[in-house]
């Protein structure tokens, strides 16, 4: 507790979260009234702003008069392009010149691996923000945030079986997506320390026990739910359904879905346009007759 306090009050990157960083912030475009992540030009018109932010140390003006400023400016503030000193390549922010932020922060940005796990996109890519994800710890953009938060906690198994036996898995690997059983976690040639989480057999990620965290296993929406098919010795059973032609079983649900049969189809139309006809050939047969 106390070196995760420690960590939060010297600003180290472990210790603060990714939309702390002013490099990460939230920008609005002077020209197109955009909102996106703090950038030197904006994503979507490439116009520069007026008052710049520094992506290091979050500041839009400079009041040092005498201090580590590699362009020394004496008796006067400086703002906009008169107090920046660089661009990142990483996350696409002005520095500002600073002695201390020019140096720094080109190896301590927090976005130097930042490509989003979902999409594979770039800050160079999106104008959106960067979030890291509580579960797993992979970037995600702000397009992708929502939807794979949402589908996290869910295992690559149908059970919560173990991955190499048959045993209940006690822990699970939110990277993997897999569960392991103690014996496994624990086995022959690993020490485990006092007070530091177990790794995965796999990919060495933090394992989390699954009773603390809401798994849930792989499922599927659409599936076949009865014996009939679209064919001319099932004319009773027709495939067609009412918004979704899927041509199969009686049934059938895709995305969650479901179709109804539709109250007519070819089969039907043409067993009515027989007996239509069975019936004017009756009603011609008794007109003869009776004349």
């Amino acid at each position: 507790m106390r070196e995760r306090q420690r960590a939060i009050q010297s600003g180290g990157i472990e210790g603060r979260s990714l939309v702390d960083f002013p490099c990460n912030a939230l920008m609005t475009c002077d020209k197109c009234q955009r909102l996106q992540k703090n950038r030197a030009f904006c994503y979507f018109c490439d116009s520069l702003q007026k008052l710049p932010m520094c992506g290091q140390c979050g500041k839009t003006k400079c009041q040092q008069k005498s201090g580590d400023c590699v362009i020394k400016h004496p008796n006067q503030f400086t703002t906009g392009m008169a107090m920046v000193g660089a661009i990142c390549d990483h996350c696409e922010a002005w520095i500002c010149h600073g002695r201390k932020c020019l140096e720094t922060h080109g190896c301590a940005c927090p976005c130097i691996e930042s490509q989003c796990y979902e999409c594979k996109r770039t800050v160079w890519d999106h104008g959106g923000r960067l979030f890291i994800c509580s579960y797993c710890r992979y970037h995600i953009c702000e397009d992708d945030q929502m939807e794979h938060q949402a589908s996290c906690q869910v295992l690559e198994s149908e059970n919560f079986k173990c991955g190499s036996c048959n045993k209940v898995g006690q822990h699970s690997c939110l990277r993997c997506k897999l569960c392991y059983c103690d014996d496994h976690v624990r086995r022959k040639g690993i020490k485990a320390e006092k007070n530091v989480a177990l790794k995965c057999p796999k990919c060495q990620f933090e394992l989390r026990e699954t009773k603390d965290l809401s798994m849930s296993t792989r499922k599927y929406d659409f599936g076949r739910q009865g014996t009939a098919y679209d064919n001319d010795d099932y004319d009773d059973y027709p495939g067609f359904y009412q918004n979704h032609d899927f041509g199969g079983p009686e049934g059938f649900s895709f995305g969650g879905v479901k179709a109804e049969r539709c109250p007519s189809s070819d089969s039907e139309e043409y067993e009515s346009e027989e007996e239509e006809e069975e019936e004017e050939l009756k009603n011609e047969l008794e007109q003869l007759q009776v004349s």
